[in-house]
């Protein structure tokens, strides 16, 4: 993985899942901000993903587990699309709060693959 994009990643991602829940907890319905911003957080998951394709044939293979490491990967790809569906689906501001808790545990599942990508197992 490269440094600077899983810390612009976690960036991104726990900007748009801040904003999603206050944004939620003030009552407003998921919109153009709350799900453009998960957008921007699938399209720099599937960045992530080209990323992975590529890194270990340049080299730079993973020290941990590539195993645990793509599950994440996966799951954190299927969160925001499926946080979005729900939103459209069920139009009101609990919704966005759940897209903003989505957005924050693709932070979070982000940088646990940066620490499986660089720290060898025990």
């Amino acid at each position: 993985m490269i440094t600077w994009f899983t810390i612009a990643q976690v960036a991104v991602a726990v900007i748009v899942g801040l904003v999603a829940v206050i944004a939620g907890l003030a009552g407003r319905r998921p919109g153009d901000v709350t799900v453009g911003g998960m957008a921007l957080i699938l399209l720099l998951l599937i960045a992530q993903v080209v990323i992975a394709i590529v890194a270990p044939l340049a080299g730079n293979e993973p020290l941990g587990s590539g195993l645990e490491f793509w599950v994440y990967l996966v799951s954190a790809v299927l969160l925001p699309p499926a946080a979005v569906f729900w939103a459209l689906i069920e139009r009101s501001r609990w919704s966005t709060v759940i897209m903003g808790v989505a957005a924050l545990a693709v932070a979070v599942m982000v940088w646990r693959m940066q620490v499986i990508w660089t720290t060898p197992p025990l």
